[in-house]
């Protein structure tokens, strides 16, 4: 090979970390932008996002008591309807007219003579399945709720309290499909104790933003309890429920992963506090002192240790978005002593109030098991976290072992997306901070 052409081939070599690195600033930048889903249009989507199931051990079987959006029953029906072009109302619903806009309520003389025939169309769409046999439900008992008057539903004892009583709320106006909540109590007669099961979804109703759907699965053993969390509808092979107690916690482990995945702000930070260290040292020290201030917040923002005023959460928010200016600043100035354990820890405290904001409308502070699963949420996000640096701290490396001015070039790359969209974020943030306290 000729010389001229070794010094091509080198150079070509050289600028593979930096395309990466470029290409990472570029996806940054597009995941940042991505438009935010629609909110809900019609009053018949979810409004409503988190289920809530409590599974009690029997000698014949299980009872389970479960808390679910009413659009999960009904909203596929609506949406038919509507493709069609036609008016009728959905089973349960009444529709009405505010100026042009057709409105989806719920039908209460229809609740409060079938209760039952509403229970049954949950009892279709969840499959319980144990020891390869599913499970046939029976319904016991059936309320709905308007979302802002539904009782506590976090403990076993709780969830049979709220069966009780009429299967609507007396004197209580008919409310949006949307703003509903119904609470079942199904009986999957095994004629045996049940120990091992799985529970799925039989059917997609079809509903924007179904997807983020959270669901909270509590299983009561006569010798404790064990909490499993999902995101999602539970289609296909659905949730799996068994006696080991890491399979539980397995499942917060996998919703941290996924919210610090998910949460861009806290993924464009941990990118350039990871871009801004000098070596691999400084790195660990940086990420040390992240992980410890995010824990303390997190654990002390989820127990209720924070300010109840509504202008608490978005000034969090525009300090997230201020670090993310600060690392990125930092990172491209190459003053690695300003990242420093101390300023990371402080940095820290303010992401773990955000991780504390996405658990809460989770996990509820009485519900079982509750130290388990916030440890191991706060075990996810750590796991995300070093995801994030080892995708990038190798492409460093070589980078800067290739080429010094690549590296700076690529430092670039990375943190200019960042900052940008950062200062986006840390104005619109701070005009709702500024509405909150006016």
């Amino acid at each position: 090979m000729a010389l001229g052409d070794d010094k091509v081939s080198f150079a070509t070599a050289g600028r593979r970390p930096l395309v990466l690195l470029a290409l990472l600033g570029c996806l940054a930048l597009l995941a940042s932008l991505a438009p935010v889903a629609p909110s809900a249009q019609a009053h018949f989507l979810l409004n409503v996002n988190l289920r809530v199931f409590h599974v009690e051990h029997l000698d014949e079987g299980l009872r389970v008591y479960t808390r679910l959006p009413l659009p999960y029953l009904v909203g596929d029906k609506i949406a038919a309807e509507l493709a069609e072009g036609s008016e009728k109302a959905a089973p349960y619903t009444t529709n009405h007219y505010e100026g042009e806009e057709l409105m989806h309520y719920v039908d209460v003389d229809a609740v409060l003579e079938d209760p039952i025939g509403l229970g049954e169309i949950a009892a279709e769409r969840y499959v319980l399945s144990a020891g390869g046999e599913v499970l046939v439900p029976r319904v016991e008992a059936v309320r709905v709720y308007p979302s802002l008057e539904q009782p506590v539903f976090a403990t076993l004892e709780q969830a049979r309290a709220a069966l009780q009583g009429p299967a609507y709320p007396d004197e209580t106006a008919a409310t949006y499909v949307g703003d509903t909540l119904v609470d079942v109590a199904l009986l999957f007669d095994a004629g045996r104790p049940v120990y091992d099961y799985s529970l799925a979804d039989a059917f997609d109703p079809g509903l924007p933003g179904q997807e983020e759907t959270e669901t909270l699965l509590h299983d009561h053993l006569a010798d404790g309890s064990q909490t499993y969390s999902a995101t999602g509808l539970l289609l296909g092979s659905g949730l799996e429920v068994s006696r080991q107690p890491l399979a539980a916690a397995w499942t917060f482990v996998v919703q941290g992963i996924k919210h610090i995945l998910e949460g861009i702000d806290h993924v464009l930070f941990v990118l350039c506090l990871t871009i801004g260290a000098s070596g691999l040292i400084n790195l660990l020290w940086r990420v040390t002192g992240f992980t410890l201030g995010h824990t303390v917040t997190l654990i002390a923002g989820f127990l209720g240790y924070v300010p109840s005023a509504g202008w608490f959460i978005p000034l969090v928010e525009t300090g997230i978005a201020l670090s993310i200016i600060y690392a990125g600043a930092i990172a491209v100035l190459r003053r690695p002593a300003a990242g420093t354990f101390l300023v990371t820890t402080g940095i820290g405290l303010l992401h773990g109030f955000g991780f504390s904001f996405v658990l809460q409308e989770i996990l509820s502070l009485e519900a079982p098991n509750l130290w388990p699963s916030l440890l191991a949420f706060n075990l996810g996000v750590e796991v995300g976290q070093v995801m994030i640096v080892l995708a990038i701290w190798p492409l460093l490396l070589l980078a800067d072992r290739r080429n010094q001015r690549i590296a700076k070039v690529g430092r670039w790359a990375v943190a200019a997306p960042c900052i940008l969209v950062a200062i986006f974020w840390a104005g619109e943030r701070a005009l709702q901070v500024i509405e909150a306290v006016s």
